[in-house]
């Protein structure tokens, strides 16, 4: 799917950046695969991972809860 976005002048932002935004914020809320992002985005899925930090989105998409699980089995 393709969509159209009118932006506000003076942005200064590029193409990437704005896939990247959506790609990120998709993978953080679990509606995208890393490997999809990576499609969205044109690059590698290890390259997407490394950069979406860059977008304020953490590789590791573990529930809170399964953590706290995690380390009380540790």
């Amino acid at each position: 799917m393709s969509i159209n976005i009118d932006l506000p002048e003076g942005l200064n932002l590029s193409a990437f950046d704005l896939s990247m935004m959506l790609a990120s914020k998709l993978f953080e809320e679990g509606l995208i695969t890393s490997g999809q992002g990576a499609e969205m985005t044109g690059l590698s899925k290890q390259a997407f991972v490394e950069l979406i930090g860059k977008y304020g989105v953490s590789a590791f998409q573990t529930p809170s809860d399964g953590l706290e699980d995690d380390l009380k089995n540790a």
